[in-house]
């Protein structure tokens, strides 16, 4: 019997990163971590910083998403993510960069630091970085 499969879709701005039929899909939820089957109950939840996790065919591939919207409806999954880099584009040297720049901003606790905007690319620099691990 042949394996159900869903269509996922990871947009940004400027392209289309991922498009095909897969398995599973796995993403950071701002309420939590999610998976997502074929067949799966229609939902929207807003996306952090993180590793979108895809299985097909047996095999996993992971993408890094700084942050979106995540909608299934019909057995299609559809990222919108503000940016979305394949481990294979990920510059590794530059992501560790930026996290030690995001943990030194935070570790200053200086009074013209924005604290958000340093713990959002310190969580971007993560989820690059957990990304390009998993190639």
């Amino acid at each position: 019997m042949a394996e159900k499969t869903q269509m996922l879709s990871i947009v940004t701005p400027q392209r289309v990163v991922y498009g095909d039929e897969v398995r599973f899909v796995s993403a950071r939820g701002v309420d939590g971590d999610l998976g997502v089957l074929p067949e799966h109950t229609p939902l929207i939840t807003g996306l952090k910083p993180g590793v979108v996790r895809i299985q097909k065919d047996g095999k996993w591939t992971s993408y890094a998403v700084a942050g979106g919207f995540l909608e299934v409806r019909d057995s299609r999954v559809v990222i919108l993510a503000n940016a979305a880099e394949s481990p294979d584009l990920i510059d590794v040297k530059r992501a560790e960069a930026a996290k030690q720049r995001a943990e030194e901003r935070l570790a200053s606790k200086a009074a013209d630091i924005d604290l958000m905007r340093a713990k959002a690319a310190l969580m971007r620099a993560l989820a690059r970085l957990d990304a390009a691990q998993s190639k």
